[in-house]
Protein backbone atom coordinates (compact mmCIF):
# COMPACT_ATOMS: atom_id res chain seq x y z
CA UNK A 1 0.00 0.00 0.00
CA UNK A 2 3.07 2.58 0.78
CA UNK A 3 6.74 2.92 -0.08
CA UNK A 4 8.81 1.98 2.91
CA UNK A 5 10.10 5.50 4.42
CA UNK A 6 13.74 5.14 2.74
CA UNK A 7 11.59 5.88 -0.60
CA UNK A 8 8.33 7.87 0.96
CA UNK A 9 10.44 10.18 3.38
CA UNK A 10 13.38 10.69 0.97
CA UNK A 11 12.59 14.66 0.63
CA UNK A 12 12.36 15.10 4.03
CA UNK A 13 15.42 13.16 5.00
CA UNK A 14 17.79 14.88 2.64
CA UNK A 15 16.29 18.04 3.70
CA UNK A 16 17.69 18.04 7.28
CA UNK A 17 21.51 17.82 5.56
CA UNK A 18 19.88 20.61 2.84
CA UNK A 19 18.92 23.29 5.94
CA UNK A 20 21.57 22.08 8.12
CA UNK A 21 24.44 23.20 5.12
CA UNK A 22 22.45 26.85 5.10
CA UNK A 23 23.61 27.19 8.87
CA UNK A 24 26.45 25.44 9.23
CA UNK A 25 28.65 27.18 5.92
CA UNK A 26 27.51 30.59 7.78
CA UNK A 27 29.60 29.39 11.30
CA UNK A 28 31.75 28.24 9.42
CA UNK A 29 32.55 31.04 7.44
CA UNK A 30 32.25 33.26 10.66
CA UNK A 31 35.20 31.41 12.39
CA UNK A 32 37.58 30.91 10.01
CA UNK A 33 37.79 34.86 9.01
CA UNK A 34 37.12 35.62 12.81
CA UNK A 35 40.62 36.91 14.90
CA UNK A 36 41.21 34.10 17.33
CA UNK A 37 44.81 35.12 18.71
CA UNK A 38 45.29 35.25 22.30
CA UNK A 39 46.17 38.11 23.54
CA UNK A 40 44.43 40.29 21.05
CA UNK A 41 46.16 43.76 21.25
CA UNK A 42 43.44 46.62 20.83
CA UNK A 43 44.50 48.42 17.94
CA UNK A 44 44.30 52.01 19.81
CA UNK A 45 46.33 51.57 22.96
CA UNK A 46 48.40 48.00 22.28
CA UNK A 47 46.56 46.73 25.27
CA UNK A 48 46.81 42.92 25.75
CA UNK A 49 43.38 41.22 26.25
CA UNK A 50 43.40 37.79 26.96
CA UNK A 51 40.27 35.82 25.26
CA UNK A 52 39.11 32.64 23.80
CA UNK A 53 38.07 33.52 20.50
CA UNK A 54 40.17 30.60 19.20
CA UNK A 55 37.66 28.30 20.96
CA UNK A 56 36.38 25.96 18.70
CA UNK A 57 32.87 25.36 19.90
CA UNK A 58 31.39 26.54 17.17
CA UNK A 59 33.03 24.28 14.96
CA UNK A 60 32.87 21.29 17.04
CA UNK A 61 29.05 21.80 17.03
CA UNK A 62 29.05 22.48 13.40
CA UNK A 63 30.75 19.86 12.47
CA UNK A 64 28.99 17.19 15.16
CA UNK A 65 26.14 17.56 13.29
CA UNK A 66 26.74 17.72 9.75
CA UNK A 67 28.27 14.32 10.94
CA UNK A 68 24.91 13.09 11.66
CA UNK A 69 23.39 14.18 8.48
CA UNK A 70 25.75 13.03 6.56
CA UNK A 71 25.78 9.70 8.09
CA UNK A 72 21.73 9.68 8.09
CA UNK A 73 21.83 9.93 3.80
CA UNK A 74 24.25 7.16 3.79
CA UNK A 75 21.71 5.35 6.10
CA UNK A 76 19.38 6.41 3.09
CA UNK A 77 21.43 5.18 0.50
CA UNK A 78 22.21 1.93 1.66
CA UNK A 79 18.20 1.38 2.61
CA UNK A 80 17.68 1.85 -1.00
CA UNK A 81 20.39 0.00 -2.47
CA UNK A 82 18.73 -2.95 -0.70
CA UNK A 83 15.88 -2.35 -1.63
CA UNK A 84 16.91 -2.72 -5.53
CA UNK A 85 18.55 -5.82 -5.17
CA UNK A 86 16.57 -7.61 -3.00
CA UNK A 87 13.83 -9.69 -5.46
CA UNK A 88 11.20 -9.29 -2.98
CA UNK A 89 11.17 -5.47 -3.11
CA UNK A 90 13.12 -4.63 -6.39
CA UNK A 91 9.31 -5.15 -8.45
CA UNK A 92 10.45 -7.64 -10.28
CA UNK A 93 14.03 -6.47 -11.32
CA UNK A 94 16.41 -9.66 -11.39
CA UNK A 95 18.14 -10.30 -8.11
CA UNK A 96 21.23 -8.39 -7.41
CA UNK A 97 20.55 -6.53 -10.23
CA UNK A 98 22.30 -9.42 -12.35
CA UNK A 99 22.62 -8.05 -16.11
CA UNK A 100 23.80 -11.37 -17.36
CA UNK A 101 21.78 -13.08 -19.72
CA UNK A 102 21.19 -17.23 -19.99
CA UNK A 103 23.28 -19.39 -18.10
CA UNK A 104 25.42 -16.78 -17.05
CA UNK A 105 22.71 -15.69 -14.84
CA UNK A 106 23.91 -17.96 -12.28
CA UNK A 107 27.60 -17.91 -12.05
CA UNK A 108 27.23 -14.09 -11.77
CA UNK A 109 26.29 -11.87 -8.07
CA UNK A 110 26.03 -8.24 -9.96
CA UNK A 111 25.77 -5.88 -7.09
CA UNK A 112 25.49 -8.59 -4.27
CA UNK A 113 29.29 -7.31 -2.89
CA UNK A 114 28.77 -3.47 -3.95
CA UNK A 115 25.42 -3.79 -1.62
CA UNK A 116 27.27 -5.20 1.12
CA UNK A 117 30.39 -3.01 0.18
CA UNK A 118 27.63 0.00 0.89
CA UNK A 119 26.51 -1.07 4.22
CA UNK A 120 30.05 -1.85 5.80
CA UNK A 121 30.96 1.62 5.12
CA UNK A 122 27.49 3.28 5.90
CA UNK A 123 28.08 1.32 9.29
CA UNK A 124 31.53 3.15 9.89
CA UNK A 125 29.89 6.29 9.13
CA UNK A 126 26.95 5.86 11.46
CA UNK A 127 29.62 4.75 14.10
CA UNK A 128 31.38 7.88 13.75
CA UNK A 129 28.51 10.06 14.81
CA UNK A 130 28.96 9.66 18.65
CA UNK A 131 29.62 13.88 18.86
CA UNK A 132 33.02 14.51 19.51
CA UNK A 133 32.11 17.50 21.52
CA UNK A 134 30.57 15.40 24.46
CA UNK A 135 34.30 14.23 24.87
CA UNK A 136 36.33 17.46 26.50
CA UNK A 137 38.62 16.09 28.59
CA UNK A 138 40.94 18.74 30.87
CA UNK A 139 45.21 19.27 30.04
CA UNK A 140 47.87 21.58 30.42
CA UNK A 141 47.05 21.38 34.30
CA UNK A 142 43.57 22.01 34.09
CA UNK A 143 44.24 25.18 32.43
CA UNK A 144 42.69 23.91 29.44
CA UNK A 145 40.14 22.46 31.65
CA UNK A 146 37.17 22.48 28.54
CA UNK A 147 38.31 22.11 25.58
CA UNK A 148 36.49 22.28 22.28
CA UNK A 149 37.31 18.90 20.62
CA UNK A 150 36.79 20.75 16.92
CA UNK A 151 39.37 19.53 15.53
CA UNK A 152 38.69 15.72 16.25
CA UNK A 153 34.73 16.69 15.40
CA UNK A 154 35.98 18.41 11.78
CA UNK A 155 38.14 15.40 11.13
CA UNK A 156 35.72 13.15 11.59
CA UNK A 157 32.99 14.91 9.50
CA UNK A 158 35.78 14.49 6.70
CA UNK A 159 36.07 10.96 7.29
CA UNK A 160 32.31 10.22 7.51
CA UNK A 161 31.93 13.03 3.82
CA UNK A 162 34.01 10.42 2.12
CA UNK A 163 32.43 7.15 3.49
CA UNK A 164 29.06 8.57 2.35
CA UNK A 165 30.04 9.87 -0.66
CA UNK A 166 31.10 5.87 -1.77
CA UNK A 167 27.74 5.02 -0.43
CA UNK A 168 26.10 7.05 -2.93
CA UNK A 169 28.63 6.50 -5.33
CA UNK A 170 27.02 2.79 -4.79
CA UNK A 171 23.58 4.04 -4.79
CA UNK A 172 24.19 5.69 -8.70
CA UNK A 173 25.45 2.93 -10.33
CA UNK A 174 22.89 0.34 -9.00
CA UNK A 175 19.94 2.92 -9.55
CA UNK A 176 21.64 3.32 -13.15
CA UNK A 177 21.65 -0.65 -13.69
CA UNK A 178 18.29 -1.41 -12.35
CA UNK A 179 16.50 1.43 -14.83
CA UNK A 180 18.44 0.16 -17.72
CA UNK A 181 17.52 -3.15 -16.83
CA UNK A 182 13.53 -2.02 -16.34
CA UNK A 183 14.38 0.00 -20.04
CA UNK A 184 11.93 2.11 -19.82
CA UNK A 185 13.60 5.46 -18.40
CA UNK A 186 14.14 7.40 -21.34
CA UNK A 187 10.81 8.92 -21.32
CA UNK A 188 11.82 10.76 -18.45
CA UNK A 189 14.43 13.31 -19.91
CA UNK A 190 15.75 14.04 -16.59
CA UNK A 191 16.58 11.24 -15.10
CA UNK A 192 17.94 10.06 -18.54
CA UNK A 193 20.61 12.87 -18.05
CA UNK A 194 21.48 11.91 -15.19
CA UNK A 195 22.38 7.74 -16.77
CA UNK A 196 24.54 9.60 -19.05
CA UNK A 197 26.21 11.33 -16.58
CA UNK A 198 26.97 8.05 -14.50
CA UNK A 199 27.83 5.83 -17.72
CA UNK A 200 30.64 8.82 -18.80
CA UNK A 201 32.11 7.47 -15.82
CA UNK A 202 30.83 3.50 -15.31
CA UNK A 203 29.48 0.86 -17.57
CA UNK A 204 26.53 -1.04 -16.56
CA UNK A 205 27.20 -4.57 -14.97
CA UNK A 206 27.07 -7.38 -17.37
CA UNK A 207 29.18 -10.23 -16.37
CA UNK A 208 30.91 -9.66 -13.13
CA UNK A 209 33.79 -7.33 -12.44
CA UNK A 210 35.62 -5.33 -10.22
CA UNK A 211 33.82 -2.08 -9.45
CA UNK A 212 36.41 -0.45 -7.03
CA UNK A 213 37.41 2.22 -9.88
CA UNK A 214 33.65 2.77 -10.95
CA UNK A 215 32.45 3.65 -7.50
CA UNK A 216 35.72 5.84 -6.86
CA UNK A 217 35.14 7.66 -10.48
CA UNK A 218 31.62 8.21 -9.66
CA UNK A 219 32.80 9.44 -5.66
CA UNK A 220 35.39 11.99 -7.43
CA UNK A 221 32.42 13.37 -9.43
CA UNK A 222 30.14 13.37 -6.50
CA UNK A 223 33.15 15.70 -4.52
CA UNK A 224 33.68 17.93 -7.62
CA UNK A 225 30.86 18.64 -9.05
CA UNK A 226 26.82 18.68 -8.98
CA UNK A 227 25.87 15.31 -10.48
CA UNK A 228 22.06 16.15 -10.01
CA UNK A 229 22.36 19.29 -12.07
CA UNK A 230 19.63 18.81 -14.31
CA UNK A 231 18.24 22.36 -15.32
CA UNK A 232 14.52 22.00 -17.08
CA UNK A 233 13.24 18.98 -15.37
CA UNK A 234 12.23 17.10 -12.90
CA UNK A 235 13.39 13.63 -11.74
Amino acid sequence: MQDPYSIRCTPQIAGVLCDALAWIEGWVEIEANSSNDNPIFAPHTGQPLMSGNFYGGHIAFAMDSLKAALASIADLSDRQIVLLVNPQTNRGLPADLVGAKGDDILVNHGFKAASITATALCAEALKLTMPAASFSRSCESHNQDKVSMGTIAARDALRICTLTERVVAIHLLAAAQGCELRKNYQVRPALSALIRKIRSLADGITNDRPMDGDIEKVARAIAATDMFATPGDSL
